[in-house]
């Protein structure tokens, strides 16, 4: 009897183990793909094994069903991520989904530019083919959430270039914004010098947007910074044409009138009005934001365009009178307002 037992057993682990190396076969296939890399996307809620049938249908692979079971036997096949994924040859089918539970689903970025508004910022997202869209409500309700009980949340989101893949929405991708800004922002002010003669956080954020928008020389943002600080300390009005600009919004035509210096219902006429405007008036960058909370020690009160995109800062109205003479009512030809590459980028 027990002779007979064990031809039986050896003949059962054969079974089992020829079973095995059939099994391990199928996971250790080679991926039959059209071309040396494919796309493939695995769509939220979906699961492997409707992955697997698809990749069946397009022969990929073959025996679906065991890939899949030994993927069970694993825990695979509940940690597969959506998304979209780059699968090249030479692989496995077991290395595929391997890939796709580990969660390396493609990249793509999108540069957010320094100095835009948030409404250039959102149509830009807005118009990226590879974001998905949030509806147009639900995405007005975020903002006004980041916003933190302002009536707007212009200027709370840092411009970089940020990351995202197909399963993103340009929502997210501002929320990525929104968290960084609000980081760097924090940290700052509390690292603060004693003597910076703002009242909270903010209005270091609506400062830096001004500063941000007034140069595009990285050298001159501390000197730009300095110049304000001390206006506000003295009680001097900023009087400085980007705000104007953001208040009149679509009624500016390129062309900055006196009427529009003078208009005392635009809340952002800093020629009519002291302090700081309401909000900020577009995304300020990092080192315009460094600049406001390390402002240079000069005693300049006023700076002209010189007519190559940097300025020329004085110290008293005479001088800079003189500067207004020489760089402005003296123009060239070929005069700037802003160095040429950030011309090349407003284009």
């Amino acid at each position: 009897m027990r002779r007979a037992v064990i031809p039986a057993v050896l003949l059962g682990l054969i079974v089992l183990g020829v079973g095995l190396l059939r099994i391990n076969t199928f996971w250790q296939q080679p991926l039959q793909l059209p071309q040396e890399s494919a796309i493939v996307t695995v769509n939220k809620g979906e699961s492997l094994r409707e992955v697997l049938r698809r990749a069946e249908a397009r022969r990929w692979l073959t025996h679906a069903n065991w890939v899949g079971m030994v993927a069970r036997l694993f825990g695979l096949d509940q940690q597969i991520k959506a998304g979209e994924f780059e699968v090249n040859s030479p692989m496995t089918a077991g290395g595929f989904i391997q890939q796709l539970a580990a969660g390396e689903v493609m990249q793509y970025s999108v540069t957010l530019p320094e100095g835009i508004t948030l409404a250039e910022a959102v149509a830009l997202l807005r118009r990226d083919p590879k974001l998905k869209r949030t509806p147009q409500k639900r995405l007005a309700a975020e903002l006004l959430v980041m916003a933190q009980g302002r009536d707007s949340a212009e200027g709370l989101f840092l411009p970089e270039t940020w990351s995202y893949t197909r399963a993103d929405t340009e929502l997210d991708v501002l929320r990525r914004s929104h968290f960084a800004m609000m980081n760097l922002l924090n940290d700052l002010w509390e690292e603060r010098p004693a003597d910076l003669p703002l009242p909270s956080a903010y209005a270091a954020l609506i400062l830096a947007s001004i500063v941000e928008k007034e140069t595009g020389v990285a050298r001159e943002r501390a000197q730009i910074a300095g110049v304000f600080l001390r206006r506000l300390t003295q009680g001097m009005r900023l009087q400085t044409d980007p705000t104007v600009i953001y208040g009149l919004g679509g009624e500016y035509n390129g062309d900055l009138k006196r009427r529009h210096l003078r208009d005392t219902a635009n809340p952002y006429n800093t020629y009519a009005i002291s302090g700081l405007p309401p909000t900020p008036i577009a995304l300020p960058g990092a080192a315009a934001l460094r600049a406001v909370f390390s402002p240079d020690a000069s005693d300049a009160l006023y700076f002209v365009a010189k007519g190559d995109g940097s300025h020329a800062f004085s110290a008293t109205l005479a001088e800079h009178k003189d500067n207004v003479r020489r760089y402005q009512l003296s123009r060239r030809a070929d005069y700037r307002s802003s160095p040429q590459e950030v011309e090349a980028l407003k284009d």
